[in-house]
């Protein structure tokens, strides 16, 4: 796969990853400013010519990637020196890190409700996965970009698999299926959120099950139930795309969460060597 079409693949399934480009060069070097390479955790596409620095550059993608350093950075290399090459000259690589989706979400159930709330997140960046313990309807659903199903065979299974910081969905046609993820759920600290459909005393009744169980208040009480009660009433109408309107506003409030560290591109002072500017034509 070239790497333009990695790219356009990645961002639609909202893989993170990054975009490596030759910015200038000097003496003799593999390729030439302007070439170009994808790099995700697993996976790399295309490539900058091979040899010690590509390597490097690709270890230095993949940490910033781990570290989650979104943005511009820039690397630079001696082909003789920092990569132990021969050709002696001189690239500079930009990598510019993309997060991929802002957030996952995972979705127990595909009844009406579950596949209201997947049309309406479809323009959003969110990558979700779908799950259920009816395969005939996962077989049924037309898939869009980033959006996975998986059959619900294994309750414990499918919880594992999560990623961390995970926003969880439980809303399936089983209230003995319902009980079973919240209590596995509530076990996984990680969880960026976990939400319940149903009514009051529906939660008033796992929450005892739960409390005789053995579960404490702190895990239990990470459960948001009802789901799409954020605005702080219930709401009247509940055919399934208003309940899914009120949980997909729901998650916009929960996933709206300033970055870590704000990234406005590469200081002037990083860029004057490598374009060779003075510094009095740059602010």
């Amino acid at each position: 796969m070239t790497w333009h079409a990695a790219i356009d693949w990645l961002q639609r399934a909202g893989t993170p990853h990054v975009l490596a480009t030759q910015v200038t060069s000097a003496g003799s070097t593999p390729r030439e400013p302007g070439a170009h390479m994808v790099i995700t955790l697993d996976a790399i596409f295309d490539t900058l010519g091979g040899g010690t620095f590509e390597w490097q550059t690709i270890q230095a993608a993949r940490d910033y990637l781990q570290q989650q350093r979104y943005g511009f950075h820039l690397e630079a290399f001696s082909l003789g020196g920092r990569s132990g090459q021969c050709c002696g000259g001189f690239v500079n690589i930009l990598l510019e890190v993309f997060p991929g989706a802002e957030a996952n979400i995972a979705i127990f159930g595909a009844g009406h409700v579950g596949q209201e709330i997947v049309k309406l997140s479809a323009p959003l960046p969110w990558r979700l996965t779908l799950h259920d313990s009816r395969t005939e309807i996962l077989s049924e659903l037309h898939q869009q970009p980033r959006l996975t199903c998986h059959a619900l065979r294994d309750v414990s299974r499918n919880v594992a698999q999560l990623p961390p910081h995970t926003h969880v969905l439980i809303l399936t046609h089983s209230h003995d299926e319902d009980y079973a993820l919240i209590a596995e759920l509530i076990q996984r600290d990680d969880l960026a959120s976990i939400g319940l459909i149903g009514s009051d005393s529906k939660w008033a009744s796992f929450s005892g099950r739960l409390i005789r169980a053995g579960y404490t208040a702190e895990k239990i009480q990470r459960v948001r139930c009802p789901i799409g009660r954020h605005l702080g009433h219930k709401p009247s109408n509940k055919t399934p795309y208003a309940i899914a309107l009120s949980v997909v506003s729901e998650l916009l409030c929960l996933t709206d969460i300033p970055p870590a560290q704000e990234t406005r591109g590469l200081p002037s002072q990083a860029l004057r060597p490598v374009f060779n500017v003075p510094p009095t034509t740059m602010s």
